[in-house]
């Protein structure tokens, strides 16, 4: 499998900054290849070049039709992530969902 590219986004990007960072050592952890960057929502458009994945904190549901729109044409999945690791900041059960979520498309 080829390297994961992935961008997390929330508000202001702090709580994703702390779990991007934490899912990329779970990753490592697991032997997975993952590039995990957190930004706010504002810098997405900058980044849909860049990425395969885009994980969007459960805070931003609103976001996700115009999400959607953006990448249609290019190969990247959405992800809304769910509150109950969110909230947590649970690592392993985000990893768990966002390849669950990857290999039933």
């Amino acid at each position: 499998m080829k390297k994961l590219n992935i961008l997390l986004i929330c508000g202001s990007g702090a709580s994703s900054g702390f779990l991007a960072a934490n899912i990329s050592k779970e990753a490592a952890k697991r032997q997975l290849d993952c590039n995990i960057v957190a930004r706010s929502e504002a810098e997405v458009e900058s980044y849909l070049q860049e990425i395969d994945c885009l994980m969007v904190g459960p805070h931003l549901k609103y976001l996700i039709p115009e999400l959607e729109d953006k990448v249609a044409t290019m190969n990247i999945k959405v992800i809304l992530m769910e509150k109950s690791y969110y909230s947590l900041l649970d690592v392993a059960k985000a990893l768990d969902y966002l390849f669950t979520t990857i290999q039933n498309d």
